[in-house]
């Protein structure tokens, strides 16, 4: 009898923190990277895709570099993120949010022509396969692949964060329909979920997130608006700071 022979191991690499656990002080300077928007920017304060992106970065120390694809925006090591916000009166509670998750289409892809003469799971079969492409080429590059989702009050004073594992989908393990807009809808095999929804027109591609029970979950007290005069003085403005050319 021939014994297996022992193999030495290589430790593999570990994500900066365990999945959604964030970082010790991430909680408390989302919510001051918030304050200062709001104190700055008033009303008019906005966290969009980019805006997100960039905080989330700086607040975990990685790397900005926002992508075409949107599956590795963020980076630290080997571990990539793809950011995504979305809005929501409830954060704290919410339990699904629609994230947009790129625009796939099989007329580029697969040189089809006429999509509504298509067999819907055959088109949604191939709506998957762009984005497991996506996910695929990326997880060769890192060794994690996340997505960080912030979801946000309009007025940001309640803000929820959460993050998952970038996955591939079985393309036999979903069947698909056309609803009354005439988009594409997924639903899984499994238990007839709704999971995804493709819209022809734009060929914008949408997963239906569950959105956790152990979210982190902020609440914001609203400051003071800063008053332009004020911050002026503060930074010793002078008008030969202006080139009038």
């Amino acid at each position: 009898m021939i014994m297996s022979p022992r193999l030495r191991t290589v430790e593999k690499y570990k994500p900066p923190y365990p999945l959604n656990e964030f970082p010790k002080r991430f909680a408390l300077d989302l919510g001051r990277e918030t304050v200062y928007l709001l104190a700055s920017r008033g009303d008019t304060a906005r966290i969009e895709g980019s805006d997100w992106e960039e905080i989330f970065a700086r607040l975990i120390g990685a790397q900005w570099k926002p992508s075409n694809v949107g599956l590795d925006d963020v980076v630290l090591e080997q571990t990539a993120w793809g950011a995504k916000s979305v809005k929501n009166r409830r954060p704290s509670t919410v339990s699904k949010v629609r994230l947009i998750s790129g625009r796939n289409s099989p007329v580029y892809s697969f040189g089809d022509k006429e999509i509504s003469e298509c067999d819907p799971t055959e088109l949604g079969g191939k709506i998957l396969s762009i984005w497991n492409e996506r996910v695929a080429g990326i997880r060769k590059l890192y060794q994690h692949v996340r997505t960080i989702v912030l979801v946000k009050s309009d007025d940001l004073l309640e803000l929820a964060a959460f993050e998952f594992e970038t996955v591939l989908y079985p393309t036999d393990q979903y069947w698909w329909q056309w609803n009354e807009r005439n988009n594409l809808e997924g639903f899984s095999t499994s238990n007839n979920n709704h999971l995804f929804t493709w819209q022809p027109h734009g060929s914008q591609f949408t997963i239906i997130e569950d959105v956790p029970p152990n979210r982190l979950a902020i609440k914001i007290q609203k400051p003071p608006q800063l008053e332009r005069n004020d911050v002026l003085k503060t930074i010793n403005y002078d008008d030969s700071w202006v080139k009038i050319l």
